[in-house]
Formats: C-alpha cells, structure tokens, sequence
C-alpha cells in the first residue's frame, strides 16, 4: 500500500513538472561531450547554466571540463538525485526553482538546454531579459527543437548554438 502512495506521488510530481517545461529525458554524455567539443568549446573560464537540469549529468560533465555549473530543476525529486550524485563536483550548485523566473549567475557565459517546440519563444525571451540585465552576450546550447524567432550560429546534429546580445533599451524582436 505505501508502494503505490510512493509511486503514484511519483508520477503526480513527474507529470505536474511537464506543464512548466520540457519533460525528463535524461541527457547521455557521449552526445553533451561531443557537443562542448564540437559545437562550443567549454573551458575553465566558463560559467553554464542549465535549464531543467535533471539529474545533473549536464552539469557534471561541464565540471570535467573545468566549468563552473548551475542547474536550475522544478522536480524535487531530480534536485536531490542532482545533489547526490554532484557531490564530488565542487563547482557545481544545483537550485530548487522554475528556470523561467530564476535570475542567471553574473558570471553566466552559456545556458543549455533541452527544448520543446512550445517554449521556443520563451526561451528566446528569456535568453534576452538576462543579456539585457547582466549587460552582456550570452550563448545558448540548445538540444531538442530549433527556436523559431532566432537563426542559430552552429547546427551539429541535434544542438544549435545561438547568441544573445544586450538591447541597449529596444524591444526585443522575439
């Protein structure tokens, strides 16, 4: 009986999660290597963030490569299997939060992400509202679907990589 209160409350917190975001699927490193080695170049002087963090493999392979790391998960269930197996990654730091109103590191230099087609606007205007409040450019690796308003600089496989530029006070065309 308690069996299936912790099941079901598992699927209830997997499937709310859904509505504010993409769903879980867990990244694979061979493919996230690949891409900081051929679609942007990660290096110790990087800061990532990722969006929808999950368990936190994103993360960890940034930390490989010498990054600093922040995740940002809704699931409280993914932010403590995240925390758990990060543990031996100083510098990586996973938050409780909706990616969607949480404020970027100022070191922030690349976000990544898994997208969905639904969010591609979201996404961009996010992108926009934090170049614009840290005053500076930003690059965005996303995995999934391209963003509609947005032409990528790289296209490798399934990531494209776009940049994000500070407005100066005009409106962003997103």
């Amino acid at each position: 009986m308690i069996i299936q209160y912790i099941i079901g409350g598992l699927l209830l917190l997997f499937g709310f999660v859904v509505f504010f975001g993409a769903p879980y699927v867990p990244s694979q490193k061979r493919y996230i290597r690949r891409a900081f080695d051929e679609v942007y170049k990660l290096s110790k002087k990087d800061h990532l963030v990722d969006i929808g963090s999950g368990d936190g493999v994103v993360l960890r392979v940034a930390a490989q490569y010498g990054a600093k790391a922040t995740g940002y998960e809704i699931n409280p269930a993914l932010v403590l299997l995240s925390r758990v197996l990060s543990t031996r990654y100083k510098t990586v730091k996973v938050v409780l939060a909706n990616a969607w109103s949480a404020k970027f590191p100022d070191d922030t230099t690349i976000v990544y992400i898994f997208s969905v087609r639904r969010d591609g606007r979201k996404i961009a205007k996010m992108m926009q509202r934090e170049s614009d409040r840290l005053k500076k450019p930003l690059k965005l690796l996303c995995y999934g679907s391209p963003l509609p308003t947005v032409t990528p600089d790289k296209v490798f496989e399934a990531y494209e990589l776009y940049s994000f530029r500070p407005l100066q006070g005009k409106k962003p065309q997103v």
